[in-house]
């Protein structure tokens, strides 16, 4: 589980960001704050992965809180959740490594994609051996992290691409093109594309399998 411990000045706005957190998997809310003395008390007694931090609070700026969580020693992440427009409290945000900036009003998909960002990149950065510098590059940049639909190529579509997932993650070997054409239905030119795509953007890597003639077979294995 990743827990999380929200802070808003407001009950009302609070428990609606508690809701949203307990329906996104395996994320759960351990506490609540609404100033920023109490975020960071309730930090030192909870322990959470995850702040969800408003800024405007009664009794402190929000940002003001991170150094005082990091002189204290507490490691967890932090989540900038606020009406703030001003490019200053961005940059400020920045700066002090929060791993995301939502704005307010928001609907309920807008968290739990930066929920399940955040969860796919806090899991790459325990999980990942580096032996080079592309494994670096991976998890600095978030390549292999989940995309919005908005994010595919023109022409792709999100119900391919998750059957192309599917059936590469459901299999201990390597396909080819033409193989996983086969399993998903999808012409050979199309599995390709996607794969492509996939290997592009480092969630599936690709080798090279040499016959007796004629160019390597390129195979498609999903990244763990």
């Amino acid at each position: 589980m990743i827990d999380v411990l929200v802070v808003d000045d407001d009950f009302m706005v609070a428990g609606v960001h508690r809701t949203f957190v307990d329906r996104v998997e395996p994320f759960r809310v351990v506490g609540t704050a609404s100033t920023g003395e109490q975020a960071i008390a309730a930090v030192g007694e909870l322990r959470p992965d995850l702040v969800l931090l408003d800024l405007y609070l009664p009794d402190m700026f929000g940002l003001d809180v991170i150094p005082r969580l990091r002189t204290a020693g507490y490691d967890c992440d932090v989540m900038v959740i606020s009406a703030s427009r001003e490019a200053d409290a961005v940059r400020r945000s920045v700066r002090q490594g929060v791993v995301n900036y939502l704005l307010k009003p928001f609907e309920f998909e807008d968290l739990r994609f930066r929920l399940e960002r955040y969860a796919a990149q806090r899991n790459s950065l325990l999980t990942t051996v580096v032996r080079g510098q592309a494994d670096v590059d991976r998890v600095l940049t978030g390549a292999s992290l989940p995309a919005q639909s908005a994010a595919l190529p023109k022409g792709m579509s999100v119900e391919t691409a998750e059957l192309i997932e599917r059936t590469l993650c459901g299999t201990d070997e390597t396909l080819s093109a033409a193989e996983c054409a086969a399993r998903t239905g999808v012409s050979r030119v199309s599995a390709r594309r996607y794969l492509e795509y996939f290997n592009d953007t480092g969630r599936a890597e690709v080798s090279l399998r040499y016959g007796v003639a004629g160019r390597p077979e390129r195979r498609y294995g999903w990244r763990a």
